[in-house]
């Protein structure tokens, strides 16, 4: 028609192409979103991710102690020995979730979780069974004469219909050793009574650090025990080490865009072959084998991911270790006034004169005023009130503890006090203390007080 242009060709390109890039930005956010939400969950809720490394025999072992309680309606009980971090958690999540996966087990087991920090006695851990088995209404306002007579019906209640089955419970204890102080230790008597008994298929897989928790059991609870005993001892080398990394840093193969797995993935095979990564889990791993510590420097590399920055990459993992080598008390120090700074110093000193004995804020004051008078300018010259309130501050911070609780008579100039921070801890920390004065600096590196 006339009068109509048509619009050059390198005006409709660049159009589509401002369109597909704004199409590839959203599509990349999305994957983004998804690769966050599935790592947090890994690293955050112990969820398992694909082959266990070091722990395939106890594995094994787990898995066929539940089978036979689901499947062939057997009562088991065991305890999960090892350090902290050394995978129980993940390794009882794994054996679960192939449970779950299998067609006799769907809709046929209840898990009641209990762990011995919450629960800190008998009654309200049977609160929480009866909660997680959801029979507060079946329970109602009875009334029962023991501890025992309540379990019993709880389990009762759960049996099917017919009256010649009954539905399979787990218990899982976590912080095993904690419930053995329960008074009496009604509980895991009555647990592993039960877990004896051919009335009911249950059973209890406890989790522990200590070794000693058989030790600890009363001898009528111990009887009744079965001593099966699966022990985690972290015995993975650095090569399975750099396996778990990679593991754990990986997609799995359900994740929705194919094409962004497979970069992400290939991303984590270089990283795991870079040196600089190599050296930052080498230090990590003669530190530590606690897997939850691999976790986290993995979340705070995580962290870094957006949409203009798609990949984990070598530096983003140093910065990683960075941070989770930071000092939290040494970062307190950053935020704190050069007259907080003076007195730590001078805490410090009163520590190496009197080799680590307990001192009180009149010898800190007069060992800031000995610095006042020979080394510093009067700027820092502050009424001696003004000195005690930032000693208080200290104190409110926990870089500063009483070594008794003050009375109401005691003077509290005279009150005696432990510093919480080392010499090493202070130092590092004035190293990165902004614009921090060199009179100050100084006195903190002289190895002698001002005496």
């Amino acid at each position: 028609m006339p009068g109509l242009r048509r619009a050059p060709p390198q005006v409709k390109t660049s159009a589509m192409s401002k369109r597909r890039s704004k199409e590839t930005t959203v599509e990349n956010a999305e994957c983004i979103s998804q690769v966050q939400k599935i790592l947090r969950e890994r690293f955050c809720h112990h969820y398992p991710s694909g082959k266990l490394f070091g722990i395939e025999y106890q594995s094994r072992h787990l898995l066929e102690l539940l089978k036979r309680t689901i499947i062939h309606g057997e009562s088991n009980s065991a305890l999960l020995i090892g350090p902290r971090g050394s995978g129980k958690t993940v390794l009882l999540n794994h054996a679960l979730n192939e449970l779950r996966g299998m067609k006799q087990v769907r809709g046929n087991l209840l898990e009641v979780h209990l762990n011995g920090l919450l629960q800190t006695n008998d009654k309200v851990a049977l609160k929480e069974i009866t909660r997680q088995l959801q029979l507060e209404n079946v329970v109602g306002d009875k009334v029962f004469g023991s501890f025992a007579e309540n379990l019993a019906f709880l389990l009762e209640a759960l049996k099917k219909g017919d009256r010649t089955s009954s539905c399979p419970v787990l218990f899982v204890l976590d912080e095993f050793d904690l419930f053995v102080h329960h008074k009496n230790q009604t509980l895991l008597y009555n647990l592993f009574d039960v877990s004896q008994s051919a009335q009911t298929p249950v059973t209890v897989i406890g989790l522990t650090c200590r070794h000693d928790t058989l030790e600890l059991l009363e001898k009528r609870v111990k009887s009744r025990f079965s001593h099966r005993q699966i022990y985690l001892m972290n015995s993975f080398d650095f090569k399975q080490y750099i396996k778990m990394f990679k593991a754990q840093l990986s997609l799995p193969a359900e994740f929705p865009d194919e094409t962004f797995a497979q970069k992400w993935n290939s991303n984590v095979q270089h990283l795991s072959e870079d040196k600089t990564v190599q050296d930052v889990l080498q230090g990590l791993f003669h530190y530590t084998k606690d897997l939850r510590l691999l976790q986290l420097l993995l979340m705070f590399a995580v962290s870094n991911v957006t949409v203009r920055h798609p990949l984990v990459t070598a530096s983003d993992i140093q910065e990683a270790s960075k941070q989770y080598r930071m000092d939290s008390k040494a970062n307190i120090v950053h935020g704190l006034s050069v007259l907080e700074i003076c007195l730590i110093i001078a805490m410090k000193h009163l520590n190496e004169v009197y080799e680590g004995e307990p001192f009180n804020f009149q010898m800190v004051y007069n060992e800031f005023q000995k610095f006042i008078q020979r080394k510093a300018h009067c700027m820092y010259n502050f009424e001696k009130p003004v000195v005690m309130k930032a000693f208080e501050h200290l104190i409110q911070l926990e870089l500063v503890k009483p070594i008794e609780r003050p009375s109401v008579r005691a003077q509290k100039e005279y009150l005696l006090m432990k510093l919480l921070l080392n010499s090493n801890q202070i130092m590092d920390a004035l190293q990165l203390y902004p614009n921090c004065p060199t009179d100050v600096k100084q006195w903190a590196e002289s190895s002698l007080s001002w005496l």
